[in-house]
């Protein structure tokens, strides 16, 4: 490898749940992102930043690319889309433990219009997962899908070839200096890493049916005159009573357990005592409603 600094951006991209928020913060080396075992998790780019003496690796998380069925799906594809010309390299994540399908196919097919002008990085994710000779299968089958740069098999689980993977990625970042001063992991605002943890400790256990349909929205963040306390206000909006009542729980159980998950995260990111005040709101059929998506959040770039 050259001795030459290296920077630049390296964007993580495959269908939802394909392991890319877990394999962001196994780069990172702390959580920058949240993750979900339920898909379309991300609802924004998250920037990761990976600090090394020969380099720094800005890593974009972005939301799973898939077939949209509504205007939230629309406006996430296009996100993604876009993140992909602005990047150095790109690393294409696709899980050891599914067979590639359609939805791999579909993102591979856009990867290799963009691979004659950006490399892209085939990682087979999760690999702690299936036995050895699944993942000689997974990586046979990755590599017939297009004409990658490099295939890397990694787990950001356990910690497999973590450290070769981002080797790869900076191999493929241009020389030039630092982007962002030593020591920060993120360039994402505080009320959007809080939002990401409310929404990451609301959607834990729930039925398949919430992720899509829920959105939050840090409403303020202010400190509590003649004391230490910060009162965070967060609304958690879904689309229908019958998730609402889904978010609250039987009198209120569910959304107290989400406010003390969410809570300590909350403390460790911002460093202070935290009292922590949510309400649902009911905002219907959002996720089709340009207006409504302007309002929380999902605004085009």
């Amino acid at each position: 490898m050259s001795d030459e600094f290296r920077s630049g951006f390296a964007c993580l991209v495959g269908r939802p749940n394909a392991g890319k928020s877990t394999l962001t913060n196994a780069l990172v080396g702390t959580k920058v992102a949240i993750t979900s075992g339920r898909p379309q998790t991300t609802r924004h780019t998250i920037r990761g930043i990976v600090h090394r003496p020969d380099a720094q690796l800005v890593l974009v998380d972005t939301p799973g690319l898939h077939r949209p069925r509504t205007l939230l799906g629309d406006h996430l594809n296009s996100l993604v889309r876009s993140t992909l010309t602005e990047v150095d390299v790109v690393a294409f994540c696709v899980p050891a433990d599914e067979k590639v399908g359609p939805g791999d196919r579909y993102i591979a097919r856009d990867l290799e219009v963009l691979s004659g002008r950006t490399p892209v990085v085939a990682v087979v994710t999760k690999t702690d997962r299936v036995p050895r000779q699944r993942v000689m299968e997974q990586l046979l089958a990755v590599s017939e899908l297009g004409d990658w740069a490099d295939v890397v098999p990694t787990s950001a689980t356990d910690g497999f070839q973590v450290g070769t993977l981002a080797d790869v990625l900076v191999k493929h970042l241009p020389a030039g200096p630092a982007l962002y001063p030593d020591g920060e992991l993120t360039d994402e605002p505080e009320a959007v890493m809080v939002a990401e943890l409310v929404r990451e400790a609301a959607l834990e256990g729930v039925r398949d049916e919430l992720p899509h349909s829920l959105a939050v929205v840090v409403d303020e963040i202010t400190p509590r005159e003649g004391t230490e306390l910060l009162d965070v206000r967060v609304d958690l909006y879904v689309e229908r009573d019958s998730q609402k009542a889904i978010v609250i729980g039987k009198g209120g159980s569910r959304l107290r357990d989400v406010g003390t998950r969410a809570r300590a995260g909350i403390e460790a990111l911002l460093g202070q005592r935290v009292y922590l005040d949510l309400h649902v709101r009911v905002a219907k059929d959002w996720q089709r409603d340009p207006k409504k998506l302007g309002r929380l959040g999902f605004t085009d770039r």
